[in-house]
């Protein structure tokens, strides 16, 4: 039985999968079970921030596992507050204190309760959200997410959410009532499109925010911890944000698992002794990854290199001129290409972006879609010229192939 029988046979199938079975992986490639090598720009959906078995990683996880793995939050490790310190005084760069989950969906959960408690004197407790959000797949953070196909099915949702448009600050303002405790945004959503939030939407939000008391919550989950050219998604559209509480996950563990939340230190007493709890966020050996991975990203100064590659696909795809390209949305290494599939032959009753990653995996490159018309460039940040180069030119050769 292969292993894709296997998983059929025993595994909850929970996920539409392209059927290619992964065994092995090496920087910026991937290997199937039959030896076949990829291109990975893909990277775990944002997750593989250094690819794949690099050193520090590698290396960070055998010497902690050799040392101590888990023990509980009933007790202090040494692993657990340098990765605090490191997030607040290096990423951040703004008092607060952090949290530690296992996921992104764990963390977004918290600044729910963080908002919640935020209103609980004065009887608020609305959130509000925008359209084609995703927060992640908890019954909190699914209601969170503003995307009829992730509700259908699991009604009724958790109250308490308002969903409202991105960039439309009368839209948001005319939502606020006297409810109102949270503002919850991405400012680069990832599954719903690689939609940018832009600075004025964000400066205005937090204008908002100080008018009307209401936290402003960033969910960094999939833009966060250099993706975008900045360790911050915020910090590449508008500098001088001041959120109240921020998510991450993916990128932050390399592949591992690992969440977190910061909270400004004024709201830092809003979660005190009981208020929230997770059994492995935060344990030693989750640490010592986080820590080795985000050192990396600082130490190695991967955001100039995302910058650059950034730089080099733009200005590759725009020498192209390509009629079946609209656009390219995003910043730094979480880019989304817009697709006019009027341009492209596509076999009828096919979801345009997913027949074009099965086409690309045929040639050896992975990309995730997001959404029907746009593919997403998600490689690692420290991906080479020369790997962009090569992806792209498999990319030009599939979209060539299909032009109408």
């Amino acid at each position: 039985m292969t292993t894709i029988e296997k998983d059929s046979q025993y595994v909850l199938q929970t996920y539409g999968r392209f059927p290619l079975a992964l065994a092995k992986g090496q920087g910026t490639r991937v290997w199937d079970e039959e030896g076949r090598e990829y291109l990975d720009f893909c990277a775990g959906i944002a997750t593989c921030a250094l690819g794949h078995c690099h050193p520090a990683l590698t290396s960070a996880i055998t010497e902690q596992a050799n040392q101590l793995i888990h023990c509980s939050n009933l007790y202090f490790t040494k692993q657990q507050s340098d990765l605090a310190e490191l997030i607040v005084e290096k990423v951040v760069q703004q008092p607060g204190k952090i949290f530690f989950s296992n996921s992104g969906a764990e963390a977004n959960d918290g600044l729910i309760k963080l908002a919640r408690r935020h209103g609980i004197e004065s009887a608020r407790h609305e959130i509000i959200t925008f359209n084609q959000s995703f927060h992640g797949r908890t019954i909190g953070a699914m209601s969170a997410t503003a995307q009829g196909k992730i509700h259908d099915g699991f009604g009724p949702l958790f109250p308490g959410f308002v969903y409202s448009l991105l960039n439309d600050l009368e839209a948001v303002e005319a939502a606020i009532t006297e409810k109102t405790t949270a503002f919850l945004i991405e400012p680069i959503q990832g599954e719903g499109g690689v939609k940018v939030a832009t600075k004025e939407f964000l400066e205005g939000l937090a204008a908002l925010a100080k008018k009307h008391d209401i936290l402003l919550l960033l969910d960094e989950v999939q833009c966060g911890m250099g993706r975008t050219g900045m360790l911050n998604g915020w910090e590449t559209i508008a500098p001088g944000l001041k959120p109240d509480g921020i998510s991450w996950a993916k990128g932050m563990g390399g592949g591992f698992p690992i969440g977190s939340f910061w909270v400004a230190e004024k709201h830092a007493p809003l979660l005190g002794p009981g208020s929230h709890g997770s059994t492995y966020g935060g344990n030693a050996l989750a640490s010592a990854v986080s820590a080795a991975v985000i050192k990396t990203i600082i130490e190695d100064d991967l955001v100039s290199n995302v910058n650059a590659r950034e730089a080099q696909i733009r200005e590759t795809i725009s020498e192209w001129d390509h009629p079946a390209i609209t656009e390219i949305r995003g910043a730094g290494l979480i880019l989304g290409i817009g697709i006019d599939t009027s341009q492209l032959s596509i076999p009828d009753g096919a979801v345009p972006s997913i027949h074009l990653c099965k086409e690309l995996i045929k040639l050896g490159l992975l990309v995730p879609p997001a959404g029907p018309d746009t593919l997403r460039l998600l490689p690692p940040l420290n991906v080479t010229a020369d790997e962009v180069s090569q992806a792209l030119a498999l990319f030009k050769q599939v979209l060539d192939a299909h032009q109408a």
